[in-house]
């Protein structure tokens, strides 16, 4: 008996009867779409739009008064005046305004992480009535201006005798109602369950909050603290209202002074400037994996 014939298969390459094969696309012949490439066009000018100042910042303090705002400007100073940066340092007192602004700075962020980070934790994943109402009344601080109590505030801290003093301002930024926020909303990503489990074998609120929530929450504790130094290093008014002393002024409060007294040494200006900016950039750049990863995760994305 014949075996029977079977038909060669169509659709495989290389049989008899088989299609063109289609062209196979080079690979790196793609190229990108319109619309990416207008949007990286867009984020180049906004990079440029945002750095030109500073760039201009940098320029300015390596120039003479005189050729800080001469025209044409000059971005690139054909004589750069490194002296500037010894100069600053000889007829002002930026090494005292520099190191009350990281006393305040760093204190104030690690209270700041530790009172938002408790807080968050019996928010999110302690069970007690009115709960989700007190978290609401207290979220709802952030829509009240500092400007309608900041007056109600120095008359308890004037009786209380902490005006002129570093713990006024430290007392008053120890607490952040976003920085519970913040936190809460990454604490409500981890199952309860994990909870829960270490409730069982045993581990207290306590022991759960420390040994379980704090490490696993890094990235959002990095972003709170990223934000909180940032703020507090910038913060203007508030140590402008408490510390009268000139030896526990902030960056902020010094560069004012030494603009008012220098206001014609543009060139100082804007290296004692620089010289308040470094800080910030140097803290953002070791911070920025975390920062990213915390946003991303604790439900303040679009």
């Amino acid at each position: 008996m014949a075996a029977p014939r079977t038909l060669p298969d169509l659709a495989a390459p290389g049989t008899v009867g088989a299609g063109p094969a289609a062209p196979s696309e080079p690979s790196g012949t793609r190229f990108p779409a319109p619309g990416r490439i207008l949007g990286y066009a867009v984020l180049v000018v906004a990079a440029a739009g945002l750095l030109l100042p500073f760039f201009w910042m940098v320029s300015s303090s390596l120039k003479t008064a005189n050729g800080v705002f001469s025209v044409p400007v000059t971005w690139f100073p054909d004589s750069p005046q490194w002296a500037n940066y010894v100069e600053i340092w000889r007829i002002s007192d930026m090494l005292v305004w520099l190191k009350n602004t990281v006393f305040l700075s760093v204190v104030v962020t690690v209270l700041q992480l530790f009172t938002g980070s408790f807080a968050a934790y019996g928010f999110a994943k302690a069970r007690f009535p009115g709960r989700n109402l007190l978290f609401l009344l207290y979220i709802g601080t952030i829509a009240v201006p500092w400007q309608a109590y900041m007056i109600p505030q120095f008359i308890m801290m004037s009786e209380v005798g902490l005006t002129d003093t570093p713990w006024a301002v430290i007392a008053l930024q120890a607490f952040s109602a976003f920085g519970v926020f913040l936190m809460r909303q990454y604490y409500m990503t981890i199952p309860d369950e994990l909870c829960e489990a270490a409730r069982v074998d045993g581990l207290s609120e306590y022991g759960i909050y420390f040994r379980i929530m704090l490490p696993l929450s890094v990235p959002a504790l990095a972003s709170l603290a990223l934000l909180t130094f940032v703020t507090t290093w910038n913060d203007y008014l508030g140590p402008l209202i408490y510390l009268r002393d000139p030896d526990l002024w902030t960056i902020q409060l010094g560069l004012k002074s030494f603009v008012s007294e220098y206001n014609a040494e543009h060139a100082l200006i804007m290296t004692g400037s620089v010289l308040s900016v470094v800080p910030i950039a140097v803290v953002f750049l070791l911070g920025q994996k975390y920062f990213v990863q915390g946003v991303a995760t604790s439900g303040l994305k679009g």
